[in-house]
């Protein structure tokens, strides 16, 4: 068993999450994962946990949220999900 670093819950069912930085985090559910490594909308402040988009080395939820922000290329990002391809 290992403790989550989140909420300190000790669980026979934890699991690590190793991060591309090489940094080891351990966690009891996904919930805990997400509010440790999960980034921030700059825009609505909403954790990003699908795809979201970078702009400008700015991290947003989605492309409203992108272009909402005054980013310098917010405007020309749109979102691709429910787009059909033509």
């Amino acid at each position: 068993m290992s403790a989550c670093e989140v909420c300190g819950n000790d669980y026979w069912m934890s699991f690590e999450v190793h991060t591309g930085s090489g940094a080891v985090h351990t966690f009891d559910s996904f919930e805990c994962a997400v509010q440790r490594l999960a980034p921030v909308c700059e825009q609505c402040r909403c954790r990003i946990i699908g795809h979201g988009v970078e702009v400008d080395g700015r991290f947003f939820c989605c492309a409203h949220c992108a272009r909402g922000s005054g980013a310098a290329h917010g405007k020309e990002i749109k979102d691709a999900a429910g787009v059909r391809p033509g």
